[in-house]
């Protein structure tokens, strides 16, 4: 009988995804601490034939050189900046990931995270918690800011930026994007969307939203001097990559009022404590990297992250597959 491919998994996944994978391969789960050492992981991936990995696993060319069987990368998540790309196509192995099963839930959370630093909600249920609710506020106290009319900015006008566009525009919001290129005039019309610079999405946007993902050319782009050329009264809201932003100079734009809040679910190194800086700032909205975590959404990654590892295994090309 020929032995079973060995498949290694850095955290535990959902029982029916590992009772399918059981039937063909011999696993492991790494039950310990989250993300798992690097020791454990390096001594691991050197006999290994595929790898289930998260997006705060690095999985860089070091590790990768060390990776005799490699032959497939599952990652159970959109995006894949954890791991080196252009080393795992050099050396034939191959990438899947899973985008489009997030897409709503990414979406919608950016929406109610709009919705939420801009009404002031969060804040709300901290005065409320903290016992600070003296009286009844008055015709100028704590006061929000109306979607309505506003101009909503989307960095990046992929699927989740398009489908946050969707739900914009049945609030009323005019909508500007920017991309590396405009999407097609017909697109356009069919999302309610115009085509602006980066400098003008910048300077006209009374919400920017964040959807592209972090490369060297996103690396902390957002930085002091892009805060100053923000609007006041403007929001920023983040559900893609916590190091497109400057975390040091957004909070003292949020302190010096630079800007008017921000809505954060992924940061520059997470998880964060309650000493992150951020913490202590009213105008900001926090959620612990949460853009996926629905039920049916987390159900359905875990689906493709099973079929890209299969694929792999069979020297198939992944459902969702980058390199090759």
């Amino acid at each position: 009988m020929m032995e079973k491919k060995k498949v290694f998994l850095t955290r535990n996944l959902h029982d029916f995804a590992l009772k399918e994978l059981e039937k063909i391969y011999q696993i492991e789960v790494h039950t310990g601490k989250v993300p798992i050492p690097r020791r454990k992981l390096e001594s691991r991936i050197k006999e290994i034939d595929g790898l289930i990995c998260f997006p705060y696993d690095i999985i860089d060319r070091k590790l990768l050189d060390i990776a005799r069987n490699l032959k497939v990368i599952s990652t159970f998540s959109v995006g894949f900046d954890h791991i080196d790309i252009e080393f795992a196509k050099k050396n034939k192995i191959r990438v899947g990931y899973t985008p489009e099963v997030l897409t709503d839930a990414t979406a919608d959370l950016a929406f109610s995270l709009m919705i939420d630093v801009m009404r002031r909600v969060s804040e709300g249920d901290r005065i409320i918690r903290k016992g600070s609710w003296k009286e009844i506020y008055g015709a100028y106290d704590y006061t929000g800011t109306d979607l309505q009319g506003k101009t909503l900015g989307i960095f990046g006008l992929g699927r989740i930026g398009s489908t946050l566009a969707r739900r914009a525009k049945s609030f009323d919001m005019n909508i500007i994007y920017h991309n590396r290129k405009p999407i097609s005039k017909t697109r356009e019309k069919t999302l309610g969307v115009n085509y602006v610079s980066f400098e003008k999405l910048i300077r006209q946007s009374d919400v920017v939203s964040i959807h592209v993902p972090h490369t060297s050319k996103t690396d902390r782009l957002f930085d002091k001097r892009i805060f100053k050329s923000m609007k006041k009264t403007a929001f920023l809201i983040n559900t893609a990559r916590g190091k497109i932003i400057n975390q040091k100079d957004l909070v003292e734009a949020l302190k010096k009022r630079t800007i008017a809040g921000a809505a954060l679910d992924v940061f520059e190194s997470e998880p964060i404590g309650k000493n992150n800086p951020f913490v202590k700032i009213p105008n900001v909205t926090l959620t612990p990297h949460i853009g996926s975590s629905t039920k049916e959404t987390r159900v359905k990654m875990a689906e493709i992250t099973v079929k890209n590892l299969k694929l792999g295994m069979n020297s198939k090309k992944p459902i969702y597959s980058v390199g090759f």
